[in-house]
């Protein structure tokens, strides 16, 4: 038996509820700065009426729904709700268009989605595209967020939340059972969903709480986006399973971010490379250290001096770490009560061996560069599998061993260090692009005979998305043409920043585009 055992998400939240039932767990400030605060007991009874709604509008187990909100309350009544019956939620970025919703809404098979105001005219406009779709339930309606138009074939929530019943029926749940699925940028053209499971999210939470020595008096403060493995893993499931409170922001803001750690005494919180470059770019302020954070949990590579500069004037440790969705999130970090290597993603967290090895598959010896590859059960402690893609579940998971397309070194002291992608991403803004996605929109543009994605250094988002461009012959066209078109169908952080026509690509002897030399070429022309 390993250490997850045969919980799943809705044993968690009611043993929580059982020891700490008047306990502060969720604080939300929203945009405006509005707060609000539920109890655990408050917490566990509105999830148990969005379950109990959407039980009584057909939604049942193995039923998969698209959530599409930002960082909110309901968002979490919507996910554990949905766990709580048994059914899938399909986490959808709110920054996508139509292009991308469409396709996530027909390759899961959907049959609703959860959303907020904002959002509805983007599915209302896609129900006739998306025959599996049947309900669309609104979300987040209160006065503080009035919809600006009625939708009257919408199931509103709170409508029916007065006279709906507190105590969920059982539901045989299996935890290797699918919980949500996450689409991830890979190396085909179209996002793959990642199958995670209910045993998934609570090793997570088990994990997470033991290695950063999570307990019930700590406030962890969750700014990334709660459809992304990182809200999800690394923030909301180790602080529900210490039975800590979880402080939640709306969306993230540079300016608002320390203020708001210091008003809601935060003690952890978690960040990308992007966003503490932002707080670390804002004006000092006499009041920047007095704050309670013990650990900021960290990823991507920063400058030494921006790091020693944030440890400093924060009076706060980076625990930096190495993860991605089909490995759970953290799947190494530095020990918190041991040697803590700046910029090093540390050693492997428990129930995960790791390796390094060569193009044969071969265990490197230690500071020799390799492709990362986890040891896991699908399912367990690795993703189950890619949904309706045994081919690429069989490349990437084999033997036991997930394959992660990431390039890393182990040190004398078994400490690993981040090298590079392996795989063709680019990282923007703590999110990962697949290059192949946006290749394969431009190359939808009539004008467009061929076309490469590279990514280019930028100082504060890691790196530019920077698309070279071959015209059909004859054609002209202006690089915003090509800026807009990406703009209409994909999320706003996978639009190229920067456009350039060539007349041909550097080319191997068989013909393949060698994108290394146009990354070196077009890095070192930015550089100058």
């Amino acid at each position: 038996m390993d250490i997850i055992g045969t919980k799943n998400l809705r044993d968690v939240i009611e043993l929580k509820v059982s020891q700490f039932s008047d306990k502060e767990c969720i604080v939300f400030e929203d945009r405006e700065g509005n707060v609000i605060r539920y109890t655990y007991t408050e917490f566990n009874t509105l999830i148990n009426k969005y379950a109990n709604i959407l039980l009584d509008k057909g939604i049942k187990k193995g039923d998969k729904v698209v959530v599409h909100m930002l960082n909110s309350p309901e968002y979490l009544f919507s996910w554990f709700g949905l766990g709580k019956i048994g059914a899938v939620m399909i986490p959808t970025n709110v920054l996508s268009g139509a292009f991308e919703l469409e396709y996530y809404l027909n390759y899961s098979e959907s049959v609703a989605v959860i959303t907020e105001p904002n959002y509805m005219d983007t599915f209302t406009g896609l129900l006739d595209k998306c025959k599996s779709v049947k309900q669309i339930f609104l979300a987040r309606t209160s006065p503080r967020y009035p919809s600006q138009k009625l939708y009257p074939d919408s199931i509103v929530i709170s409508d029916l939340l007065r006279d709906t019943p507190a105590e969920v029926p059982e539901i045989e749940i299996d935890n290797e059972d699918d919980l949500m699925w996450l689409f991830t940028s890979g190396t085909t053209s179209r996002p793959k969903a990642v199958q995670l499971t209910h045993a998934n999210a609570v090793f997570a939470g088990i994990f997470g709480a033991q290695a950063w020595k999570v307990t019930p008096e700590d406030r962890h403060f969750i700014v990334l986006p709660l459809f992304h493995v990182n809200g999800q893993f690394i923030s909301v499931m180790p602080t529900l399973t210490a039975g800590a409170t979880l402080i939640m922001a709306e969306q993230f803001s540079a300016t608002k971010y320390m203020p708001q750690v210091r008003a809601h005494g935060a003690t952890t919180t978690s960040l990308v490379a992007a966003t503490l470059k932002m707080v670390y770019n804002q004006p000092p302020h006499e009041l920047d250290s007095e704050n309670k954070l013990r650990i900021v949990m960290y990823a991507i590579v920063i400058p030494d001096e921006v790091w020693e500069g944030f440890e400093k004037r924060f009076d706060t440790k980076l625990c930096d770490l190495w993860g991605m969705t089909e490995t759970l999130g953290a799947t190494t970090l530095n020990p918190i009560d041991g040697v803590m290597k700046r910029n090093c993603i540390g050693m492997p967290r428990a129930e995960n061996a790791i390796k390094v090895i060569d193009e044969k598959g071969n265990e490197v010896p230690s500071g020799t560069v390799g492709e990362i590859i986890v040891k896991g059960v699908p399912g367990r402690t690795i993703m189950k599998a890619y949904y309706n893609n045994p081919e690429a579940t069989a490349e990437t998971i084999r033997d036991g061993w997930l394959y992660t397309g990431d390039n890393a070194y182990m040190d004398e002291d078994g400490y690993f260090h981040f090298v590079d992608r392996k795989k063709d991403m680019i990282k923007r803004s703590g999110e990962n692009v697949a290059a192949t996605e946006v290749e394969y929109v431009i190359s939808l543009h009539p004008k467009v005979k061929e076309n490469v994605v590279i990514g280019v250094p930028d100082p504060i988002r890691d790196e530019a998305i920077m698309a070279l461009i071959i015209l059909n012959p004859g054609e002209t066209c202006e690089g915003q043409e090509i800026i807009d078109w990406c703009a209409e169908k994909l999320a706003k952080f996978k639009v190229p920043g920067f456009v350039k026509f060539k007349e041909d690509f550097p080319r191997t002897s068989i013909g393949k585009v060698q994108k290394n030399i146009l990354k070196k070429e077009e890095t070192e022309a930015m550089t100058k």
